[in-house]
């Protein structure tokens, strides 16, 4: 390794994107990304906890959080691309009608069960199910997933429908991909990186986020669901 090695810690929404990116990164040198993937909960703690990868990539609410606490440093949140929250059902299985919040909200109340997850998407969808007066409908056909993805649930039969980051979604088989949600109740959510106070190689986790900022980069990330920043 010979201090190449660029220590990342990351959430699965840029997944698909950065597992395209990285190896042309690894090889173009002299750094090679070592990337874990940790569920948005899980990652936050961890690092609260004192773990010091080289970068950190998720939420840009997470990355904020982290700079607060002391944990990253001061001005090295930088945005890398954003996406909105996808619906999805079981392969080949009707459409439900998703087309505005009114027709969200019936085809939920509809539903046998419905899944979301633990990461942003989930946070936003438990206070949007709230403001909708759908909480306590839901409460008992709600299945809420950590470290895997809702496709595969959804996919398995064990959703009816489920809610998670579009490019989360778009690879998984076994679902069929119904639309976003409706415009006036989307959350589009930023990922972006930030760097640990005290994080070994600097320069390395410098040099992956510039070039997850290219337009090769940026041409990936649109390809697989998401808006570059």
């Amino acid at each position: 390794m010979s201090g190449r090695e660029i220590t990342v810690f990351a959430t699965a929404a840029v997944q698909e994107a950065y597992n395209v990116l990285v190896p042309l990164f690894d090889a173009a040198g002299p750094w090679r990304a070592a990337t874990t993937w940790i569920p948005t909960v899980d990652l936050l703690q961890r690092i609260k906890d004192g773990e010091r990868p080289d970068l950190v990539i998720m939420s840009a609410a997470g990355i904020d959080e982290l700079i607060a606490g002391g944990r990253l440093a001061q001005g090295s949140r930088v945005d890398l691309a954003s996406s909105g929250i996808g619906i999805a059902v079981a392969k080949g299985a009707a459409r439900p009608d998703i087309s505005s919040a009114e027709a969200l909200v019936r085809t939920l109340r509809a539903a046998r069960s419905v899944s979301y997850s633990t990461g942003p998407s989930g946070a936003y969808l438990a206070g949007l199910f709230e403001r909708l007066g759908l909480a306590g409908d839901l409460a008992p056909k709600l299945k809420v997933v950590k470290g895997e993805p809702i496709g595969a649930v959804v996919a398995r039969g064990e959703a009816e429908i489920g809610f998670q980051q579009i490019p989360e979604l778009l690879p998984v088989t076994g679902i069929d991909l119904v639309g976003p949600l409706p415009a006036d109740i989307q959350q589009v959510t930023t990922f972006a990186a930030g760097l640990p106070v005290g994080m070994q190689d600097a320069y390395g986790a410098a040099a992956l986020i510039a070039f997850l900022r290219t337009p090769q980069a940026h041409a990936v990330f649109r390809d697989k669901g998401m808006t570059p920043a």
